[in-house]
Parts: C-alpha cells; sequence; structure tokens
C-alpha cells in the first residue's frame, strides 16, 4: 500500500506541471494569432451515430461529457479503495480530513454567496470555490521535497478525495438540466446489471466497461450530467477477486497515468483560456469573479484550517504526528487550488460565455494566490521547524 500511495503522489506531482503547461498554453493561444484557430478547433462538430442513435457535440462539450467521464471514473475507483482499505476505511482515519473538507466545502460556498448575494444570475455559481485540485495542489507540495511530511500529503490526499465525494453529490443535485424519464429507467437498468455483474463475481474489465458505456450514453441523453456515470460505474468495481487479483487497482493503475497526463490536461487546455484583451483591474474585483477567488483563498483556509483546529481543541481528532499547526494551515491554504474541478462546475453552473470568462478569471486568480500562499507558509514552516531542532 504504501508502495501504491508514493508512485500515486508521485503521478499527481508530475500531473500537476503538466496541467500548469496546459493552462499555460491555453492562455498563450487565446490571447495571441492563434486566437480564431484555438476557437475553431474547439468547436469543430463531432457527431457518434449508431442507427437512429445520434449524439451531435462541438469538440470541447465532448472533451467535458466524455474524457472527464473518464476522469470521474478514477474518482469513484479511488474513492472506493479508501474507503474499503484505505485513509476513509475507519473512523478514525476519517474523522480529520472529513471534517477539514466539509469546512473546506461550506465556508467557500458562504463566501462566495456574500459577494454575490442578491445578484440572481450568479448564485448558480455557489458551488465553483468548494472544489479542491489534488494534482496541482500535490505538485505545490513537491515543490518543497523531502521537508514535506508524507503524513502531510497523505491528509491532504484525503481531504481532496471527500471533497470529490462533496462535488459529485452537489453535481447529481444542484446541477442537473430537465430529465427524461425513459432515460433514466434505461441507466437504472444498467446501474442494476452492473452490480449484479459484481455481486455473481465477474471480474473481467471489459463486460463493465461495455455496460459503462451504456449507462453513460443513457444518462447523457437524460439530463442528468454523464460524468456521473463514470463514478457509478466505478463503484461497481470488484476491489478484489477470488485469485487474489484486484480489478479495481488494476484498472486504477492503468487509468491513472491517461487520465493525468492526457484526459486533465486536454481539459486545462480547452477550458483554463481567458482573454486578457481589455481586462482591466476592476474585472477582477466584480462580484462574481471575486466571490469565487475570495471563496477560495479566504474560504478554504478558514474552513479547513478553522474546522481542523476547532476539531481538535474539542478532542474529536488529533493533529498527525510530525505535523505543526504552521504546516497545517500550509495545507489549508493549498487546498484553495480549484482549477479542474471549479472550472468544470462553472461550466455547468453557467452558460452565458462572458459569466463563464469571469469564472475563469476567478478560478485562475484564486488558484494562483492560494498555491503561493501555502508554498510561502510551508516553506517558512519548514524552516521555522529547522532553525529550532
Amino acid at each position: 500500500m504504501r508502495t501504491a500511495l508514493a508512485e500515486f503522489l508521485a503521478r499527481e506531482t508530475s500531473a500537476g506541471i503538466v496541467l500548469f503547461i496546459a493552462a499555460l498554453l491555453a492562455m498563450i493561444a487565446v490571447n495571441s494569432a492563434f486566437n480564431p484557430y484555438y476557437l475553431a478547433f474547439l468547436n469543430i462538430p463531432v457527431v457518434a451515430q449508431f442507427g437512429a442513435l445520434e449524439i451531435s457535440k462541438p469538440l470541447s462539450l465532448w472533451i467535458n461529457d466524455g474524457l472527464m467521464a473518464i476522469f470521474f471514473f478514477l474518482v469513484g475507483l479511488e474513492v472506493k479503495r479508501e474507503i474499503l482499505e484505505g485513509e476513509l476505511s475507519s473512523v478514525n482515519k476519517a474523522a480529520l480530513p472529513a471534517i477539514a473538507a466539509v469546512g473546506g466545502m461550506a465556508i467557500p460556498a458562504a463566501v462566495f454567496l456574500y459577494f454575490n448575494w442578491g445578484i440572481s444570475e450568479n448564485i448558480n455559481g455557489w458551488a465553483i470555490p468548494a472544489a479542491t485540485d489534488i494534482a496541482f495542489a500535490l505538485g505545490v507540495l513537491a515543490l518543497l521535497g523531502k521537508h514535506a511530511p508524507l503524513s502531510l500529503k497523505i491528509l491532504l490526499l484525503a481531504i481532496a478525495i471527500i471533497d470529490d465525494i462533496g462535488a459529485i453529490i452537489i453535481i447529481a443535485l444542484f446541477y442537473t438540466a430537465e430529465v427524461s424519464s425513459f432515460s433514466l429507467m434505461l441507466s437504472a437498468g444498467g446501474i442494476a446489471v452492473l452490480f449484479l455483474m459484481n455481486r455473481l463475481g465477474v471480474v473481467r474489465v471489459a463486460p463493465y466497461i461495455l455496460v459503462g458505456t451504456f449507462l453513460w450514453i443513457c444518462v447523457l441523453k437524460s439530463g442528468v450530467h454523464a460524468t456521473l456515470a463514470g463514478v457509478i460505474a466505478a463503484l461497481s468495481i470488484p476491489l478484489n477477486a477470488k485469485d487474489g487479483t484486484s480489478p479495481l487497482k488494476h484498472l486504477e493503475h492503468i487509468l491513472h497515468p491517461w487520465t493525468a497526463f492526457m484526459v486533465l490536461p486536454i481539459f486545462a487546455f480547452a477550458n483554463a483560456g481567458v482573454s486578457l484583451a481589455g481586462l482591466q483591474l476592476s474585472d477582477l474585483f466584480a462580484p462574481l469573479a471575486l466571490g469565487i477567488a475570495a471563496g477560495l483563498v479566504i474560504g478554504k483556509q478558514v474552513g479547513v484550517f478553522g474546522f481542523m483546529f476547532v476539531a481538535a481543541k474539542l478532542g474529536l481528532v488529533r493533529r498527525p504526528m510530525g505535523v505543526s499547526w504552521m504546516q497545517l494551515y500550509g495545507l489549508a491554504c493549498l487546498t484553495g487550488i480549484g482549477f479542474t474541478m471549479s472550472l468544470f462546475i462553472g461550466n455547468l453552473a453557467f452558460v452565458d460565455p462572458t459569466q463563464i470568462e469571469t469564472v475563469k478569471l476567478g478560478v485562475i486568480s484564486g488558484s494562483l494566490i492560494s498555491g503561493l500562499l501555502g508554498f510561502l507558509i510551508l516553506r517558512f514552516a519548514r524552516t521555522s521547524q529547522a532553525a529550532a531542532g
């Protein structure tokens, strides 16, 4: 398990660098002579048809609805493994990250609402600053090298996983359009088949992928966001087989590099481009952008650190061994790096291109400030510990 965890963390930190490069390329493309080609690329019509069934979407929506379903499938696998045998497998292990994650979702949403209360067209974005991008956050931790304790990285990973669970629930409950009853009935049938295969001891991955694809199509047509099909399909994958192998871990091992180094960078390239043409400082203080940025920078650190600190003082949890309060505060700041999931929720919350551009501005500025602040605090904490030692 420790070897697998080390491999996971190594890939996540490398993925953070790739994500940053993809986002930077998107910014360059949008703000250069390549802008028309970039927009034309994202709007390429892509059609998949089988008989009377037709799915026709621009390339950008295939990325957001299709490729991101693979990301959510991997998230589902990680969540199931962590709950069954990992950092969320017992109350004692899960208590601290769970309390931190709840604070890290509730307080940023409250901060956003504070800046946007009474602005009806912005209210739907309340969940945007509630997310954490684990790849970027671990990438910043990686810059600190061995001086960032492994227990701090594990805690950050656990908080982010619970954060993802919360995001999945939020998407299912609050960002679902009008639904098709017939498609939902077909989806229910697909879910039943998936879990029946699990109960019957089917361990080959191919049948799950086949039924999971059918489920994705049905959920897409139902009006519920299609990425949720990835999570549901993942939860049906068996953790352990009778021959001692683990279909779930095998799939996770295969998918992780593809997701980290292809799916998420493509998503970042397609969604992180913010036009700087005519941008003024006042745009950063527009209620929508300010609410998102403040939610990530202020809400996350207050929610995550505040909830951990109060819970520890009440005796509900214990601070991890070898980790100082200053380091936990730095970690709380890093959870304000929202990026991937925040941009994803932003695309669900709004359809107006102007609002989406403002969302990108708030997410990117809030994430950059959170990352820099977290790095400086953790570096100061490391220096202070060294001096004290």
